[in-house]
């Protein structure tokens, strides 16, 4: 079977976890001949070990160090738009959705390098069931127009996650049951380390960038679905979409950039996509399949560094998100609604609020890319390149 899932792994660390999913998926008789590895890395990094890796595992893959990013662009001819993906940052993954797009794949998932699979769960099977889901789902909502992805047992751990707006805390819950249709992104949560900000790690008593409680799988249900006009936290470390939503689902430049904003790269594509999602009719599943999440040790504080300047922000992004895209008929257009709701919006009252038109700018030059990989896919207004 040709390759249709493209599986981006953003490592500079511990690239061998491909070996635990590459396992997982033969363990459950998933057809690993259906998987491309992207590696997204770095100059310094042992690429040849990498590549030697995925012959070992007869694993169709490709490795892209900085140096081969910039070939790839050239050979694409969308050189001009190399400033959509930050060198040295977890953002790269938007590296990996280029090259999703450009190649044609129906389906990709994101992989932390930090992660590991629970053997007795089918990995990627569970992935792809959540996408060709149709069928009865818990539906959440809160108070706060925000769902918790750990709302399942928070009375006992009392977590929010990394992203999660601090005037949408202490929400009331309420839970019902709904029809998916169109699932186009799957989620699956983490067990072990949980995926907090910093605040909440300094607060929960851990200087070094893990948090003293940990997840197990008795804190998490089934799978749910954030009630439309809700919105919520998606980390890429684990988690599946369909090709159709690259358009709205750009990792955004992070923490190369003026204002030194790192670490809401995914949280706030998932917010455009969230949004784009409710516009467009199509659900996001979370849930499974579960992930062991075995974040290194760093300073608490680093990290602290990287979100400070856009904590402000976050709390005020989505509302003026949740007013654009109304009458927009596909996930580009969409984007490209919020993406001018950014740059029109007055961000004065808000700390470092002109990163925002910034980031529209560059969502605007996503757009062009795409349209650029593949000529007509794209057809939206254009704003002004981020680069004038």
């Amino acid at each position: 079977m040709t390759a249709d899932i493209c599986v981006v792994v953003p490592t500079i660390r511990e690239f061998e976890c491909v070996r635990a999913y590459a396992a997982n998926a033969r363990k459950h008789d998933f057809d690993t001949d259906r998987l491309h590895a992207v590696l997204v890395t770095e100059d310094f990094c042992d690429t040849d070990a990498m590549e030697t890796m995925l012959d070992d595992l007869a694993l169709s893959g490709t490795v892209f160090d900085g140096a081969a990013r910039e070939e790839w662009y050239r050979t694409q001819g969308i050189a001009e738009f190399s400033h959509l993906v930050p060198a040295a940052s977890h953002a790269q993954t938007s590296f990996g959705l280029l090259y999703c797009w450009a190649n044609e794949f129906q389906y990709g998932i994101f992989i932390d390098d930090d992660t590991r699979p629970h053997t007795d769960e089918d990995f990627f099977g569970t992935h792809l069931s959540n996408l060709e889901y149709e069928g009865d789902v818990e539906r959440v909502r809160s108070d706060e127009q925000w769902v918790n992805v750990l709302h399942e047992n928070a009375d006992e751990h009392g977590l929010y996650p990394r992203g999660y707006p601090y005037s949408a805390m202490d929400e009331q819950v309420e839970t019902d049951r709904t029809r998916a249709t169109n699932v186009v992104a799957s989620q699956g949560l983490w067990t072990n380390v949980p995926d907090l900000d910093a605040a909440r790690i300094l607060a929960d008593g851990d200087l070094r960038g893990q948090a003293e409680t940990r997840l197990s799988k008795a804190d998490f249900g089934g799978k749910f679905v954030a009630a439309e006009g809700q919105y919520l936290t998606l980390c890429s470390m684990n988690l599946a979409f369909r090709r159709e939503v690259i358009p709205a689902f750009y990792q955004l430049p992070m923490d190369d950039n003026p204002w030194d904003v790192g670490r809401f790269d995914d949280i706030w594509s998932g917010v455009f996509l969230k949004r784009a999602c409710d516009v467009v009719g199509t659900e996001i599943v979370t849930g499974g399949p579960l992930c062991q999440h075995n974040k290194a040790k760093r300073s608490t504080f680093d990290d602290l560094r990287s979100e400070l300047p856009a904590l402000e922000i976050n709390e005020d992004l989505w509302r003026v998100v949740d007013d654009a895209a109304a009458d927009a008929d596909s996930y580009a257009e969409a984007y490209a609604a919020m993406a001018d709701a950014l740059v029109a919006h007055d961000w004065s009252d808000c700390e470092n609020g002109e990163f925002l038109p910034y980031v529209g700018k560059y969502m605007h030059d996503w757009l062009s890319c795409l349209d650029a990989l593949e000529p007509g896919s794209v057809a939206v207004p254009t704003a002004a390149s981020a680069d004038d």
